[in-house]
């Protein structure tokens, strides 16, 4: 009696699922398996490799290998032969952890990958806002969640500290995950040697937008960064909302 196929973890769906052309007219369709899809986005965009790959799909490496592989031949043919393509269908089992949703699958502090569910968030912190400049925060409102759930939170002083002691300042107080408004490249470097991860360009509320981000719609900007040197005037960082911009925006003032 043969097994029955393991079903494969996946972790997002497409966003789109049904492509064509308009110039070229073809009834043939291209069905592209959920898990399929799955193969190509762990490896082709987010980079991971092939063990972290089937890791992540709960497969052995063999398995997906094979999946990728056919994948990439379908997409193959769809660019070259011009006719439709239906992500739709397969063997799959779809991910409910937040943190697959909040693409932190290849970092170390990814919950799901240290068997963890569980983390505390920091916001820059001011008046219920999240600030907009990290290096002259006064304040953070620290999260601690369970299960994907908020399940305390406080408001703590920085002391004064500066650019270069608040990610020392975070990691002591065992942050795993930061959002915020601007933030300077060297803060950046210093956080990621903390292993915390990085959610710049955020806005508004930040109760509001702590609940946006473990449900996986926190609107933030990754290549967001402030430099500010030799100020003039009251200037600063989010007197021009500095964390808002959407395209890749480095905010200097030298």
């Amino acid at each position: 009696m043969p097994r029955p196929n393991k079903v494969r973890r996946v972790c997002r769906m497409p966003k789109c699922s049904k492509f064509e052309s308009q110039s070229f007219k073809n009834n043939n369709r291209i069905v592209l398996d959920i898990e399929e899809y799955e193969a190509i986005r762990l490896m082709d965009y987010m980079g991971l490799t092939q063990e972290e790959s089937s890791k992540q799909m709960k497969v052995s490496r063999a398995t997906f290998q094979a999946l990728y592989m056919d994948a990439r031949k379908k997409i193959s043919r769809f660019l070259v032969e011009g006719t439709g393509l239906i992500i739709s269908g397969g063997n799959y089992e779809l991910c409910s952890s937040k943190c697959c949703q909040n693409k932190n699958i290849k970092k170390e502090n990814c919950m799901l990958l240290k068997g963890d569910n569980n983390m505390k968030i920091a916001v820059t912190y001011n008046e219920g806002e999240i600030f907009q400049h990290f290096g002259h925060s006064e304040k953070f409102k620290l999260y601690d969640v369970e299960e994907g759930k908020i399940v305390s939170s406080e408001v703590v002083d920085t002391n004064g500290s500066g650019h270069g002691a608040l990610a020392g300042f975070l990691k002591d107080k065992n942050v795993n995950v930061l959002i915020c408004g601007g933030i300077g490249g060297g803060a950046k470097n210093a956080l990621a040697s903390n292993n915390i991860e990085i959610y710049p360009g955020a806005r508004g509320n930040a109760d509001e937008q702590v609940q946006s981000f473990l449900s996986g719609n926190l609107s933030y900007n990754p290549n967001t960064e402030c430099s500010h040197h030799k100020h003039e005037g009251e200037h600063t960082c989010g007197s021009h909302g500095c964390g808002s911009h959407d395209s890749d925006h480095k905010c200097s003032h030298e």
